[in-house]
Formats: structure tokens, C-alpha cells, sequence
């Protein structure tokens, strides 16, 4: 198993921002994001670092302004690869594939944000290249939503979401699950749908 830390688009858009993250609360979310950094960097886990790019004009993420700027906790920390993107998921557009396969990588762990959006997006299509995936559960968080289709809270995306992964996509854990995981050289437990179903049932 050889495993690359992805660190999501800890901008601060989600923090100062138009897209503050709510669930989990920023104050949980982003030391548990650090404390993942620092357990792959003493574990010899290459950190990537993905940054959000949105035209200037945008009124999110709007390349060169404040919100676009890494969390200044992010350039704390030395990263193996850089990545910035221009659609939700990692893998589109950028060189994260190419990168993987010369890394000889085959594990992905995601944090950062959002849960729904850029986590999920990437997650899915790992999945779906055959990578394994882990998802920390207690470093990514979403927002809040409401449109014409209807009204979620951040606490039901989140939650919802992570519920979802642990189907198959991707094994849901606490940071403190992954740091004691990988000091033991082991890789997570992954559920599957039909379980996830039956257990309904009962």
C-alpha cells in the first residue's frame, strides 16, 4: 500500500469568504487537516496540495484575490505536488493521474473541502480508476444549502455524504483512526452497499 495525502482546496474562501464551511465546525476541521500533514510527513506519505482557480471576476474563488490564497496554515507545511484546478474533482484537467502512476501511488486520502463537491468528485473517480480510497470524516466539512430543488443543512450533506463513501467508495475514519492506521501499516475497512442496506432492514 502506498498512499498520497490530497489536501482539497483549503482556501480562504471557506473561512473569510462567500463558502464558509459550517459542518464540521473550521475550528475541528482544520487542525485535524494539519495534524493529517504532519502524520504523512513522518510517515513518508507524499501531500498534495490543491488550490481552486475561478476567473477573476468570479464572485468565489476568484483567481489572485484573498479568498483564492491557501489557508495560511497550508504553507506551514512542505508539499510533494501542487495541483490547481478548474472543475470539482482533482483529477480533471490536472496531472494528479500521471502523478499518481509515477509515484506509484494506489491510496488516496482526501480531506479538506467541500464534502459534496471537489471531495466527492475526486473520490468517485478514484473509485472508478481502481484506486482505494480513505476519507477523514473530521478534516473536510460542508456548507449549508437552498436552492428550488430544496433545503440540507451542513450537518445532513456532511453527514449524508460520508454515509455514501463508506458504501464502497471510499473508507470513512477519523483523523485519529487514519494517524493510528498508518503508524500500524494497515489500510481501513471499506463497508459495501448491500450491508449498508440490510442493516436497514433489521
Amino acid at each position: 500500500m502506498r498512499r498520497a495525502l490530497i489536501v482539497i482546496d483549503v482556501q480562504n474562501e471557506y473561512f473569510t469568504g462567500n463558502m464558509k464551511i459550517e459542518y464540521p465546525p473550521l475550528s475541528v476541521s482544520l487542525p485535524n487537516i494539519t495534524r493529517a500533514m504532519e502524520a504523512a510527513r513522518a510517515a513518508d506519505i507524499p501531500v498534495v496540495m490543491v488550490q481552486h482557480d475561478a476567473p477573476e471576476q468570479s464572485p468565489i474563488f476568484a483567481k489572485g484575490s484573498d479568498a483564492w490564497q491557501l489557508h495560511p496554515e497550508m504553507t506551514r507545511h512542505p508539499v510533494a505536488h501542487h495541483i490547481n484546478k478548474v472543475y470539482a474533482s482533482v483529477f480533471t484537467g490536472t496531472d494528479l493521474a500521471q502523478w499518481i502512476e509515477r509515484n506509484g501511488v494506489d491510496t488516496l486520502t482526501i480531506v479538506g473541502y467541500m464534502t459534496h463537491n471537489c471531495d466527492a468528485s475526486t473520490i468517485y473517480e478514484a473509485a472508478h480508476k481502481g484506486l482505494s480510497v480513505e476519507f477523514l470524516s473530521d478534516a473536510s466539512g460542508s456548507p449549508s444549502y437552498e436552492n428550488a430543488a430544496g433545503k440540507a443543512s451542513a450537518e445532513e450533506i456532511h453527514r449524508v455524504y460520508s454515509t455514501v463513501f463508506h458504501t464502497g467508495f471510499a473508507a470513512v475514519a477519523s483523523t485519529g483512526q487514519w494517524i493510528a492506521a498508518v503508524r500500524e501499516g494497515k489500510a481501513l475497512e471499506r463497508d459495501n452497499i448491500y450491508m449498508s442496506v440490510q442493516r436497514t432492514l433489521k
